[in-house]
């Protein structure tokens, strides 16, 4: 968006025109006007970090409103795997609960984790979680699957080098 060719608006007058908008459409989402105004600011953030230019008969509005619905999916998916983390926690000695700081990591973790399950194929996925998760063994997860068990390793080993790929990326992003 830098550089817009002439029609198109820059950034800056995108987020003038149509900051308090967002704002208020999110904030009607959500319920929550802090939550809003920060996905808000991460809608024009995302538009920062990978520009693309408008096209000539784009509305602007739909296009912030497909950017914000993806970060509210986001938002949400995150909520429920701290909710469902603070639960497990809850369920443990006060004694051996790890500091803030650590749950920070642990819940950072998870989302980036869901996130790479989330774009394994259904089966493969599910077979990872009942192995993982469950502890089932592949025969009990063919059962469930209503598949072989040599499909179920199958499954596994796609699971696994779609896991070792997502994370060599991921490592590669952070450097």
């Amino acid at each position: 968006m830098a550089a817009s060719p002439p029609g198109q608006p820059q950034l800056h007058t995108l987020y003038a025109e149509h900051h308090e908008w967002l704002q208020a459409w999110l904030r009607n989402k959500l319920g929550c006007l802090f939550t809003a105004q920060d996905l808000a600011q991460d809608t024009f953030l995302r538009l920062v970090v990978r520009p693309r230019e408008l096209d000539a008969g784009q509305n602007p509005r739909a296009y912030l409103t497909t950017i914000a619905k993806g970060l509210v999916v986001d938002h949400w998916r995150r909520a429920e795997i701290e909710r469902v983390w603070v639960a497990a926690m809850l369920e443990r000695p006060e004694t051996i609960q790890p500091s803030a700081e650590h749950q920070a990591i642990i819940v950072e973790t998870l989302v980036e984790v869901d996130r790479i399950l989330a774009t394994l194929a259904d089966k493969p996925r599910q077979a990872f979680l009942l192995a993982q998760l469950q502890e089932l063994t592949y025969a009990e997860i063919g059962e469930r699957l209503g598949v072989s068990e040599r499909m179920v390793k199958k499954y596994m080993a796609q699971a696994m080098l779609h896991c070792l790929s997502a994370g060599a990326a991921f490592r590669a992003a952070l450097a």
